[in-house]
């Protein structure tokens, strides 16, 4: 087991169910980050759409009813039993698979777009991932992806430790938002250059670099972080073309 797959299935294989109880509404995902990745998706129907760390399936769940073929994987086994269940009778395969492994599964050239959402925070190398992304995309594919903002993770001294902004350092903190106890989570914090100049070196052409800012609905369901991600981003969202 790669020290990747470590990490995430530290992550979240202590807390799945509850994940997947409150990922659906809860506002920073429902309200901000996954709006603004579908959006830049854009219209699935008819393609082949891969989901690149599917979760409990709650993307995947939203690309098969609009029409998409999809192949999702994740590796923590909690997260893809719930996402079984919750995309029964749809038009998804689950396969249970490391991002910073080769795709063995996946053929080269077979798929119209790639989502990855929030997952690559938990990758020391993109560079590889986004070669086999590459691979596996055919000619027009899109991806899009979603990752921790870095200069907002630098801000925060419990996320930078002592470590150089340009370096790669995994940090960790207790996740509030899930019920108790408050899962301890673990990811890299890295720097823009390492995410967009890894992205080209593997051949994909940026088309949008997207900061989002939460939809006008969170203001009253949490005003609060609607007002702080309104001043302040916590995510990126890019979508690039192979």
């Amino acid at each position: 087991m790669s020290e990747d797959e470590q990490v995430a299935r530290r992550a979240y294989s202590t807390f799945a169910e509850r994940y997947d109880a409150a990922a659906p509404t809860k506002p920073h995902n429902a309200l901000y980050e996954r709006p603004a990745s579908l959006a830049l998706l854009g219209d699935v129907a008819g393609l082949d759409v891969v989901d690149a760390g599917c979760g409990s399936g709650i993307c995947a769940e939203k690309l098969a009813r609009g029409r998409a073929r999809v192949h999702a994987f994740d590796i923590t086994p909690e997260m893809l039993e719930l996402a079984r269940k919750r995309c029964a009778g749809l038009d998804v395969d689950f396969h249970e698979g490391d991002l910073a492994k080769p795709l063995h599964w996946l053929a080269s050239n077979s798929t119209d777009a790639i989502l990855c959402s929030l997952a690559l925070d938990y990758v020391q190398e993109l560079g590889p991932v986004f070669s086999e992304f590459h691979r596996i995309g055919r000619s027009g594919c899109r991806l899009i992806f979603s990752m921790g903002h870095p200069m907002r993770d630098w801000a925060d001294q419990r996320t930078r430790g002592d470590a150089s902004y340009f370096a790669t350092n995994l940090w960790g903190m207790h996740w509030g938002g899930f019920g108790a106890p408050n899962p301890y989570v673990q990811s890299y914090r890295r720097p823009l250059q390492d995410i967009l100049n890894g992205l080209a070196d593997a051949g994909w052409r940026l088309d949008r670099f997207v900061e989002p800012l939460p939809v006008p609905e969170m203001a009253s369901v949490d005003p609060q972080h609607f007002a702080e991600l309104s001043l302040s981003p916590a995510f990126i969202c890019v979508r690039a073309f192979k």
